[in-house]
């Protein structure tokens, strides 16, 4: 199949391009200007130089395809500069969904994101506008929704490698979050990390098969872990031990409200809230659904961050 993508230098994109090439499809990019180094094995992709905000550069990349699938998400917005969650993960959304059907292409992939909700942060509001969209396009769609995303990063942001350059690597102690006045349940909230490349495989997987149509797929890893325990799996991963703290939430959302403007700031009050809010797949098992096994989360699976 022909596979137009819309984020296909990201991340994700890396390896969706990568697994893709190997199951003998032809992937499609929309790519910016002056970031044609970013596609992987770019001698074996197709691309088209343009923004998501270019509906005609939008129009030609979807054009003569098979399928589209989009994977633009961001982790947080400076209106100032253009960047957005309602420009990138909804308007985005809805001006492909339209350059896909006026190209009279019938298939269309949508990667969300796990606990996404209507009257949640301004990232779940816009995913969850996104597949409302997608549901109801009249396309044969299929929607993920991993958990947080672990894998080498290949040089772009990635969940762990932000974490250990952020939180392992400082001087200062890791922060164990918690709500209320007293820490009893410090740093217990839980996260489900899934590898990249688990997610890359779900997306082929799905794309030629018929089951998927009209199905949205949580996507955990094997295991919820504690936001302790998954520091600690990072800090032993880069080789090194870490001291933790009690750390109360609401000093954290003070600081943040005067601050997350600034992107030097590490964390946003939305960010903040979805942590504590935690990330496990909590009815919906994707990858059984999908009959794959999905990769855990140790030391071991994390040996990228020693370089």
């Amino acid at each position: 199949m022909k596979v137009a993508i819309i984020g296909g230098t990201g991340f994700v994109g890396s390896y969706l391009v990568e697994r893709l090439l190997q199951d003998g499809h032809v992937p499609r990019l929309l790519v910016r200007a002056g970031s044609e180094s970013k596609v992987e094995r770019h001698v074996e992709c197709e691309w088209i130089t343009g923004e998501v905000g270019d509906t005609t550069a939008v129009g030609r990349c979807v054009e003569g395809t098979d399928a589209v699938i989009y994977l633009i998400g961001i982790l947080r917005e400076f209106p100032s500069h253009g960047i957005s969650f309602d420009a990138l993960q909804h308007r985005g959304v809805v001006d492909t969904l339209n350059a896909a059907r006026q190209q009279g292409v019938q298939r269309f992939l949508l990667m969300s994101a796990n606990g996404i909700r209507a009257d949640g942060t301004a990232y779940q509001r816009t995913k969850f506008q996104a597949e409302a969209a997608v549901k109801a396009s009249g396309m044969d769609w299929t929607i993920f929704r991993p958990s947080v995303i672990f894998g080498d990063p290949r040089g772009r942001m990635e969940f762990c490698d932000q974490l250990k350059r952020d939180i392992i690597d400082s001087p200062i102690p890791a922060p164990l979050f918690y709500t209320g006045l007293l820490p009893f349940n410090a740093g217990q909230f839980q996260l489900a990390p899934v590898s990249v490349t688990d997610v890359a495989a779900a997306f082929v997987q799905a794309l030629t098969d018929p089951r998927t149509h009209a199905q949205t797929y949580c996507l955990c890893g094997p295991d919820a872990l504690s936001w302790k325990a998954i520091l600690g799996t990072i800090a032993a991963a880069g080789g090194r031990s870490k001291w933790m703290l009690p750390a109360p939430v609401f000093g954290i959302k003070a600081a943040a409200r005067l601050f997350d403007r600034f992107p030097w700031f590490p964390i946003t009050r939305g960010q903040i809230e979805m942590l504590m809010e935690g990330n496990v797949c909590t009815q919906d098992d994707g990858f059984a659904r999908l009959g794959v096994t999905p990769r855990p989360f140790n030391k071991e699976a994390l040996a990228y961050l020693r370089n």
